[in-house]
């Protein structure tokens, strides 16, 4: 048995035990309750990429000063930035992880919904075809149609998720100007910044957007995991950064000079 079947029946059977309290659209609710528990798997992942992110923030004035330190020497602030980050434990590019290991779901889900054989194209969400595009409901309704209202549902919640993600990327970006960096990034003239990284950070809050050119392009199925995917993430990080934990565990390093001096002494040999 295949990957693609094995998740199909997986689908299927789930559609069948919930059908009682979701009727016709059984097969959408279990496309939401399959994706809730793929981001309740990853959640340790999760966790372990916010403490790198609050590590890193709770460190953003000793890198500073490194690039300080060393702005005429881009090897040695190479060095002493990958020391830095293997000291503290984190890495820049850790929060990727749970978002690759999404990749296979979402495609396995966009397979299963664009394939003929898989015998589901044929099950809604309230009418809507998951194996039907925003295209086909606007065909078949006008937006405001049944199957329209649908997609407008979907947008709006996208719309209102990639907002707040929004906010948060900037806020986040305001208070860690030393994000624009990476270790290994030596020989730039900025004193370790890395090329371009700059306009694309400015650029990355809004990529939270083109959940909405997914929705209109995606089947309503891979859309459907793609929003509810997007809302958990926002609501974790949400959960994981209450409170400012990341400029609580700056204002503590901020506290203690002795010992960041002591640690920095330590770094930078």
């Amino acid at each position: 048995m295949s990957v693609f079947s094995a998740l199909g029946s997986a689908l299927s059977e789930a559609a069948d035990l919930i059908e009682p309290l979701f009727g016709a659209s059984a097969t959408a609710a279990a496309i939401i309750l399959f994706t809730l528990c793929v981001r309740a798997a990853l959640h340790p992942l999760a966790r372990a990429a916010a403490r790198g992110e609050k590590a890193r923030a709770a460190h953003a004035p000793r890198l500073a000063e490194l690039r300080r330190k060393y702005a005429e020497n881009p090897e040695r602030l190479r060095e002493a930035t990958v020391a830095l980050y293997a000291e503290t434990g984190s890495s820049p590019l850790a929060g990727c992880l749970p978002a690759l290991l999404q990749l296979p779901v979402f495609f396995l889900m966009y397979h299963l919904f664009t394939d003929d054989g898989s015998g589901l194209l044929g099950h809604t969400l309230l009418g809507a075809p998951l194996g039907g595009h925003w295209s086909q409901a606007l065909a078949d309704g006008g937006p405001f149609g049944p199957h329209g209202l649908v997609y407008l549902a979907l947008f709006a919640l996208a719309a209102a998720v990639a907002f707040w993600n929004y906010r948060r990327a900037r806020t986040t970006m305001a208070r860690n100007p030393a994000a624009g960096t990476l270790p290994g990034a030596a020989g730039t003239a900025d004193g370790g910044a890395v090329p371009g990284l700059g306009g694309m950070l400015k650029i990355m809050p809004l990529l939270s957007f083109g959940t909405l050119i997914s929705v209109a392009v995606l089947p309503l199925a891979a859309a459907l995991y793609l929003v509810t995917t997007t809302a958990w993430t926002a609501c974790e990080r949400a959960l994981l950064h209450r409170g400012g934990g990341a400029d609580r565990a700056s204002g503590g390093a901020d506290r203690a000079p002795g010992k960041g001096a002591a640690a920095q002494a330590r770094t930078t040999g």
